[in-house]
C-alpha cells in the first residue's frame, strides 16, 4: 500500500462539538482506506466519546493528539493568536507545519483559523492575502467561489492572485484544463463595477488565464464559469444566501406535498426526484473550504457542520493532498505573478 494521507483534525471547535468529528472521523475512515486521522483536543473527552462510538476498539488508523485549550466562536482572532497556543486548532495546524500531517480541518471561528493559519504556515510567494473558495452547486456541476470572507475589502491585485489561486485548485482537483474564469460585478458591461472590479479585469485580460470577463449573480449557479472570483464580502453574503436559499426550497417543497392526501400521494411518487434533488442543493454535500494561498493545507468547516457535512470536509482535505495543492498553486503564481 502507498504512504497514508494523514490529516488532522480540530476537534474541539464548532458548535456541535467532538462528538460530531469523531463520528466523520470513524466515517471516512471506512470510506477511505489511504488516509490516517489525527483528531486534535482534550485526550479524556475524546478517549471517552470514542469507547462509546467505537466500542470494539479505536482503529488503527485513528490517533488523539492531546491540546488543552479550545478557540471560542466568538473570540477575537488576536486574542486566539496570542493566548490559546495550545488549542486544538493551533495544534492541528502546527501539525502541517511539522509535516506531519499532510493537510488540517477545523470548523471553528473562521477569522481566528484565518489568522493562526497564516501565522503558521505562512503565504507562498507572491500572496499577500489568502483566500476562502469552495465548490457551488451548478447546472452541470459545480462552480469554484473565492473568497468567501476572509478579505472583506481586495485590491486589484489581490483579485487577481485569487483568480489564479482559483484557476489552479479547479485545474487540480477538477481535471479542467484552461478552466473558464469569472469576475463577479454587477453587470457584464465594462464600464459597470468598482475601480478594484475593473482593475482586476484588465489584469486579468492581460494575464494568459481563461478570463471570460465580468459575471453576475447568476452565473454562480448556470455554470457558465468554472471560476468566479470576488472579495470576501460579496463571497460571504452569496454563500449565505445559497444556503438559506437551498433549505427554504426544502421547507416549501415539503410544505406543499403535506397539504392534503392527494399531495401526499404525488410526493410518494415523486420520491425518487424529490431525493436526488434534495442531495444535489444539500449544502452538506459542499461542506469544506479551502483557505487557499497557503504553504499548507487547512480546509475550513462550517461551524454547524454535521458528520454527513464534516465528512465531506475530510473529503476535500485529503483530495487537496492527494493533488498537492500548495504546489500547484505555488507553480502557477511563480509563473504568472513572480516572475
Amino acid at each position: 500500500m502507498s504512504q497514508l494521507i494523514r490529516i488532522s483534525l480540530d476537534a474541539m471547535s464548532g458548535d456541535l462539538g467532538p462528538q460530531v468529528v469523531i463520528a466523520a472521523a470513524l466515517n471516512a475512515l471506512t470510506e477511505f482506506d489511504d488516509i490516517e486521522l489525527v483528531v486534535v483536543g482534550e485526550q479524556a473527552i475524546l478517549e471517552e466519546i470514542l469507547r462509546k462510538q467505537a466500542p470494539s476498539g479505536v482503529p488503527p488508523r485513528l490517533s488523539v493528539q492531546h491540546a488543552s485549550e479550545v478557540v471560542e466562536m466568538d473570540e477575537l482572532p488576536t486574542h486566539a493568536l496570542r493566548n490559546k497556543k495550545d488549542s486544538s486548532m493551533r495544534v492541528a495546524i502546527n501539525l502541517v507545519k511539522s509535516a506531519e500531517v499532510a493537510a488540517a480541518v477545523s470548523a471553528g471561528n473562521t477569522g481566528a483559523l484565518m489568522a493562526t493559519a497564516k501565522f503558521v504556515l505562512k503565504t507562498l510567494p507572491g500572496v499577500s492575502r489568502p483566500a476562502i473558495a469552495t465548490a457551488v452547486p451548478a447546472i452541470g456541476g459545480h462552480t469554484h467561489l473565492l473568497d468567501l470572507g476572509a478579505n472583506i475589502d481586495s485590491s486589484a491585485e489581490q483579485l487577481y492572485q485569487f483568480a489564479v489561486m482559483g484557476a489552479a485548485l479547479a485545474e487540480a482537483v477538477d481535471g479542467t484544463g484552461a478552466p473558464k474564469l469569472g469576475l463577479l460585478n454587477v453587470g457584464a458591461e465594462e464600464i459597470k463595477g468598482s475601480a478594484e472590479v475593473k482593475e482586476a479585469g484588465k489584469l486579468l485580460a492581460q494575464s494568459g488565464l481563461n478570463y471570460c470577463g465580468f459575471v453576475e449573480g447568476d452565473d454562480i449557479y448556470a455554470g457558465t464559469v468554472d471560476v468566479i472570483v470576488c472579495d470576501g464580502f460579496v463571497g460571504n453574503v452569496a454563500l449565505k444566501t445559497s444556503e438559506g436559499l437551498a433549505r427554504m426550497i426544502s421547507h416549501k417543497l415539503k410544505g406543499q406535498f403535506s397539504r392534503n392526501l392527494l399531495t401526499r400521494f404525488s410526493a410518494l411518487a415523486a420520491l425518487p426526484v424529490l431525493k436526488a434533488f434534495r442531495r444535489e442543493i444539500d449544502p452538506r454535500r459542499y461542506n469544506g473550504a479551502s483557505l487557499l494561498g497557503l504553504t499548507g493545507i487547512v480546509v475550513k468547516s462550517h461551524g454547524g457542520a454535521d458528520e454527513v457535512s464534516f465528512g465531506n470536509a475530510i473529503r476535500i482535505a485529503r483530495l487537496e493532498a492527494m493533488m498537492n495543492i500548495p504546489k500547484q498553486i505555488g507553480s502557477q503564481l511563480e509563473k504568472l505573478l513572480v516572475a
